[in-house]
């Protein structure tokens, strides 16, 4: 039977009707006038929202320093004035008696309330915004640059990087930081003669084996910073291991691979390197024979060679071209001379450079060269000796890669240049 509207059940002994559904029913009769509470009843299970917000999101504040607690009470008054106001809609619609006057009087008296503090609010923030300001404002104080990092002076005569000062490729801010650097991790890979170890190889195959990596360099069109790096990782890693004569090909082409991917901007591949081999390797022995001699030198090729040193020389003197080639010249020949391994890799460049410069009558060891190489014309004289004794044998037959290389026009015919006389060499010596 349908209850009279208006009127309440009444809950005997008997009735299955539980208390909890009673009081529900009077929040939903009483409708916007009570407001319901959002804590479950006694016993009951918690409900829980499906999609609700896990983050922090709606959480997250700008803590700036003096508005943390001006920004929480600005929120509670905001809740508060969200409250009052619905609760003045409500009594609104209850209460009849009161008037639209009082009613319009006492909302502007509760507005004029709440505006107050957000004036307050505001006055606050607008003096506190300029002492802000000018915190973040105020630059930092100055540090003193410790000494081994402070840049190095270099007398205005001596200068030759600032003409690059535009060009960020050149490093003219550390150029004459970065050589020094590389001449002094030359003291870690100093060589010696290291064919009494190897049992079954002597200098006539390295000298073979460097003969045929230049034509593999020329083949590929590689950089000739990857042929004497390939080179120098052959002859460290032939300084500790032991190889058979008929793995040495297979450890030049395997340092080729190595030295490529290093200094390549687009490497070739070991398909490209076991081809060149004649398919006389596998490429798992290839494979194996790269972790072999990484292992070897423990991963640090970055080896100094005497290519870059040869480039920075000569640009101290402003050498041309045709000059540069023909000291390069000089040092590709050194290459295949067992004698000038454990020569480092600057001095090399310094004495090929000064031949080139006296061979082109163009002077002799310079102060600027003295400055940069910090190499004196004394320490010079022994490699200089042993080159131009390189120069005077006659050619091998076998060995014809690195004269027709240098013979050709590109390199201004460099080969056929002839031979400067010892006596105005040795003169340059003596200045």
């Amino acid at each position: 039977m349908p209850l009279p509207r208006g009127k309440k059940p009444t809950v005997t002994a008997g009735s299955r009707i539980p208390k909890l559904n009673a009081t529900a029913t009077e929040n939903q009769e009483e409708g916007p006038q009570v407001k319901r509470s959002s804590s479950p009843p006694h016993g009951a299970p918690k409900k829980r929202t499906a999609f609700i917000d896990i983050t922090n999101a709606h959480k997250v504040q700008i803590s700036l320093p003096g508005r943390k607690k001006e920004q929480a009470k600005k929120t509670a008054k905001k809740a508060t004035s969200t409250s009052g106001s619905a609760k003045n809609q409500a009594n609104l619609k209850k209460s009849s008696s009161v008037s639209s006057e009082g009613t319009t009087a006492e909302k502007e008296k509760t507005d004029s309330e709440e505006e107050k503090p957000c004036e307050e609010d505001e006055a606050q923030r607008d003096a506190a915004a300029p002492v802000e300001e000018q915190v973040a404002a105020a630059p930092p104080a100055a540090r003193e640059v410790p000494a081994h990092l402070q840049r190095q002076q270099i007398p205005e005569e001596f200068d030759i990087d600032s003409e690059n000062s535009e060009d960020s490729y050149m490093c003219p801010e550390y150029a004459k930081d970065i050589f020094d650097y590389l001449k002094q991790r030359e003291e870690k890979f100093v060589l010696c003669n290291y064919m009494p170890n190897q049992p079954t190889l002597n200098p006539e195959m390295r000298a073979i084996l460097i003969d045929w990596l230049v034509e593999v360099q020329e083949n590929f069109e590689l950089y000739h910073e990857t042929l004497y790096l390939a080179v120098k990782m052959t002859d460290h890693y032939l300084s500790q291991t032991p190889v058979h004569r008929e793995m040495l090909q297979l450890v030049g082409s395997t340092a080729m691979l190595i030295a490529s991917k290093f200094e390549e901007r687009s490497p070739p591949c070991v398909d490209d390197f076991l081809y060149i081999c004649d398919d006389a390797y596998k490429r798992e022995e290839l494979i194996s024979m790269e972790a072999s001699i990484l292992q070897t030198l423990s991963f640090d090729i970055n080896i100094p060679i005497p290519y870059r040193f040869l480039r920075r020389y000569a640009k101290c003197v402003s050498a041309g071209m045709d000059t540069l080639t023909l000291a390069r010249y000089y040092c590709e020949l050194s290459l295949m001379e067992m004698d000038l391994v454990p020569e480092r890799g600057s001095l090399l460049a310094s004495a090929c450079l000064l031949m080139a410069l006296v061979t082109k009558d163009l002077g002799g060891w310079s102060p600027i060269l003295q400055f940069h190489s910090g190499y004196q014309t004394s320490d010079l004289a022994p490699v200089v000796k042993r080159l131009y004794m390189m120069l005077l044998a006659p050619p091998d037959e076998k060995l014809k890669a690195i004269r027709n290389k240098y013979s050709h026009k590109v390199f201004f015919e460099v080969a056929a240049l002839p031979l400067v006389d010892m006596d105005v060499l040795e003169k340059a010596l003596l200045q």
